[in-house]
């Protein structure tokens, strides 16, 4: 129970500071380098995907292997052509 506690508060503290930082560039004209810093970096930590698991278990992920064989296959076929791509029609 603490440690979910602990996760509200760090997750609203720092929401909180990185909305002060996106205001205060909005509205203040001597905002500086310390709040674009604290607002690009929020924002690209909500790049960062959420929900990850390893490709093994995803359901329908594509083996390493099979994209390997694809470009095998491809340089192949290249090669019994001349070694040059046709061009697309």
């Amino acid at each position: 129970m603490a440690g979910r506690i602990v996760r509200w508060g760090a997750a609203l503290g720092f929401g909180a500071l990185w909305w002060w930082s996106v205001l205060r560039l909005a509205l203040v004209p001597d905002a500086g380098v310390l709040e674009g810093a604290v607002a690009a970096g929020g924002w690209g930590l909500s790049l960062l995907p959420v929900h990850c698991m390893p490709k093994a278990r995803a359901v329908g992920s594509t083996g390493s292997g099979r994209w390997r064989l694809a470009w095998q296959e491809s340089r192949r076929r290249r090669a019994e052509r001349g070694g040059r791509a046709r061009p697309a029609e």
